[in-house]
């Protein structure tokens, strides 16, 4: 089979700067490290459309053992995609009644394409979740087979404020976590520290930050072997031996195991309502839920719903179909518009609550509106 196009290494002023780490055992660590430290490393289509190429390249090479995913800066690993270019695009067709601009769909479908390749990479990946990490940063970090964590991490899936829902995978995370955390987190895009992240699955290790700096070097120095599954092993095995104890509590413990998806859309926010006063974390993340789109929060439960019966990658089918549907009704760029453009922090939704929104108005974003989904291919033999 051909080995796709090398990427080009090392360049410093690229939005995804790409490198080799030759090991000890003649083998090589690829390393992608997202690098737009100003946007906090937000996830452009022009950075997906450099990371499929390479990351195709590196699973055809035999001497490639490992993929570790990075970013740069001190501040983020990614804080999800690049949502002003999404807005734009969006507006353009909203404005002219028509198609003018594909960029949110074409967007879309090449970001869970990302994400899906990044799951079923052939060897290990390792993506370094310090600090924020949300919405498509959330996709690439979740898909990775080793998911660490340091005491700075702060994880979400934050789509409620700006009408938009928790994607790139966000389906296939929810629906992993126990129940009752799956629909808090989602409905209220509530963050994680790391010490939630790890309770939940949703991180696999928590390292010190200072051992940010020398991770590259320390994973080049391990006895690898070419073996996808006893170099994942080994792997584990040493970065078992790297974790650290969190002085940090995780928050999510305040969510009562009796929170469920029982009921009608209404019903489930008044039991997370009900959750008041239990914890200052629970009280935010009550209030931006109450503050949030009330369709999002239909939304996420019925992802969540759906979730149990579909495989990898018909939850990412899902997400295009629902995703599709975002872009083109009026909440997600109102909520961007009341965040990013104007920042006045008053979003006019379509409904000022759950409780008087029409079950219908969720339901469309489920149903497929073309003949056929763009990822009908994902998972294909």
């Amino acid at each position: 089979m051909a080995v796709a196009e090398a990427p080009q290494l090392d360049q410093a002023d690229a939005p995804v700067v790409f490198s080799e780490l030759a090991t000890a055992s003649g083998h090589v660590v690829a390393v992608a490290r997202l690098n737009v430290p100003a946007t906090l490393n937000s996830l452009s289509l022009s950075m997906i459309d450099l990371l499929l190429p390479a990351l195709a390249h590196w699973a055809g090479r035999p001497d490639v053992v490992a993929l570790v995913f990075a970013g740069s800066g001190d501040k983020a690993f990614c804080a999800g995609g690049d949502i002003q270019a999404l807005y734009r695009a969006v507006r353009a067709n909203q404005d002219a009644g028509e198609i003018v601009d594909s960029y949110a769909f074409d967007f879309f479908e090449r970001e869970y394409r990302l994400d899906y390749l990044i799951h079923t990479f052939p060897k290990p990946v390792l993506a370094l979740g310090h600090g924020i990490v949300m919405g498509g940063g959330f996709g690439i970090f979740s898909a990775a087979d080793f998911r660490l964590v340091t005491e700075r991490s702060k994880l979400a899936f934050p789509e409620v404020t700006i009408g938009l829902f928790p994607d790139a995978g966000g389906t296939w995370v929810l629906r992993n976590m126990p129940e009752h955390l799956g629909l808090f987190f989602g409905v209220t895009g509530s963050h994680m520290n790391a010490a939630d992240a790890l309770a939940t699955g949703v991180a696999t290790h928590a390292i010190a930050a200072t051992l940010r700096d020398v991770l590259a070097d320390r994973l080049a120095e391990l006895p690898w072997q070419g073996d996808a599954a006893a170099d994942s092993a080994a792997l584990g095995s040493w970065l078992d031996s790297q974790q650290v104890e969190l002085v940090l509590t995780a928050e999510s413990a305040a969510v009562p195991e009796t929170l469920s998806l029982a009921g009608g859309y209404a019903d489930i926010v008044a039991r997370v309502q009900a959750l008041a006063g239990q914890s200052e974390w629970i009280d935010r993340g009550i209030a931006a839920m109450n503050s949030g789109c009330p369709v999002t929060v239909g939304i996420v439960i019925e992802q969540l719903r759906r979730a149990p019966a579909l495989s990898l990658a018909d939850c990412f089918r899902l997400e295009m179909t629902v995703g599709t549907h975002c872009a083109t009704n009026p909440d997600f760029p109102e909520g961007v518009r009341a965040l990013l453009i104007d920042k006045d922090g008053a979003p006019k939704w379509r409904h000022d609550a759950v409780a008087n929104m029409p079950d219908a108005d969720v339901l469309e974003h489920f149903q497929p509106p073309w003949p056929d989904n763009p990822l009908k291919d994902l998972g294909a033999s």
